[in-house]
């Protein structure tokens, strides 16, 4: 008798032990079933830290899965992008005819470098004008954008639906004095909601910095919802955690997200816009200039952001990566070369910075290696799920 329950007693630890061991290794090890959220920031035009990333990261999933053909999109669950971060996700998540994403990282660089003095063409400025005007022509960035978010032989615009994996890009609306994201799961529903956009408009509200571009008026597919947008960076230059929230929230493409735990994130830096060593403070009486002020909000905000995030997974730092250009000496790397050798920084909880022993371009390389022990298979559709409720698209 004794015998007979001692080896209960092992059959039950037995088990026990199984699966703790298969949970311990899920949480831990196993990336399979987690969600894989891809963040980019705004910031800059050049967005040279995002691209030496992105390029980095692609270059390196390529190498590990021996598949020449790999694009970033085949590795996440969702992009979401601000300003010029919100083009790279438009352009990582735009698709072909066959769902496939039309553009890899080093085509999005290459669009970049080669379409830069377009999209930033200086505005002509009235005769009597006396100072240089920092803005740029609109009419020039619209151009651009129409031409490579287009279809059947450029004749039909891309919308938000016409993406391979959903999508967030945020602005921030004048007319609602409110955030307004722009996302796949919405243009899904737009049944109920009338919120599918066309691309190249989204893109086009989201880089409108005050001091570039003049705010865009933007209408919906049908008409019925319009949105007088500006850069989204003033809200939320960092929007990893719009793109978390959206995840834990929209049970329609994400059933088997319950927190945290099941969320694989890495956010990529776009380069601050300022740094210790560049704060205007007047030494008479301590006043910040203007423009420092609105530096330190925007790079405050993207600080907080992942400050709270590391917080939230602080059970599991490996879950959740920030990558960006730590700005520590005072000068901005200026090449990507430059960006991939810094040594990487981590936010400590409402306690500033400290130095990684790794750079920027050995972490994205550890973190491409559990992308790829997914074996990159989507835990998605390959196309947008039907929302039967308003209430079900996770804005």
């Amino acid at each position: 008798m004794e015998m007979e329950i001692s080896k209960m007693t092992m059959e039950i630890f037995s088990k026990l032990e199984q699966q703790w061991l298969s949970s311990n290794n899920s949480n831990n090890g196993g990336t399979a079933k987690k969600a894989r959220i891809l963040s980019i920031d705004g910031g800059g035009t050049s967005a040279v830290v995002a691209i030496a990333f992105l390029v980095h990261l692609e270059e390196v999933i390529r190498l590990k899965t021996g598949n020449h053909d790999s694009r970033i999109a085949d590795f996440f669950d969702i992009v979401a992008g601000t300003g010029i971060g919100g083009l790279l996700a438009a352009f990582l998540t735009a698709a072909d005819s066959t769902g496939r994403p039309m553009f890899t990282a080093k085509d999005a660089a290459k669009f970049l470098v080669g379409n830069f003095s377009a999209m930033f063409k200086p505005k002509r400025g009235g005769v009597l004008r006396r100072r240089k005007s920092r803005r740029c022509s609109g009419e020039s960035l619209e151009k651009v954008l129409k031409g490579v978010f287009s279809k059947n032989g450029k004749k039909t615009p891309m919308t938000l639906k016409d993406t391979c994996k959903p999508i967030l890009i945020p602005c921030y609306d004048l007319n609602t004095s409110a955030p307004f994201v722009f996302s796949r799961a919405a243009a899904s529903a737009s049944e109920f909601t009338s919120l599918d956009f066309e691309l190249w408009k989204v893109c086009r509200a989201a880089m409108a910095t005050p001091s570039v571009f003049e705010p865009f008026e933007l209408t919906s597919v049908d008409g019925k919802t319009a949105c007088y947008g500006v850069d989204g960076g003033l809200v939320m230059n960092n929007p990893t955690a719009a793109a978390v929230t959206h995840v834990l929230h929209n049970k329609v493409d994400f059933p088997s997200v319950n927190g945290v735990e099941d969320l694989l994130v890495l956010s990529l830096g776009n380069g601050t816009l300022s740094s210790s060593g560049k704060l205007t403070v007047s030494s008479k009486n301590g006043e910040c200039s203007t423009d420092s002020v609105v530096n330190i909000a925007v790079d405050g905000v993207s600080e907080t952001i992942d400050q709270m995030l590391g917080n939230a997974f602080c059970w599991n730092r490996n879950d959740y990566v920030r990558i960006q250009a730590n700005g520590l000496g005072g000068l901005e790397p200026t090449t990507m070369e430059e960006v991939l050798k810094e040594k990487g920084v981590e936010s400590l909880t409402f306690g500033g910075k400290r130095m990684l022993a790794e750079s920027n371009g050995e972490r994205i390389e550890a973190f491409a290696q559990r992308l790829v022990a997914a074996s990159g298979k989507s835990s998605l559709p390959p196309s947008p799920y039907k929302s039967l409720s308003p209430m079900l698209d996770g804005r």
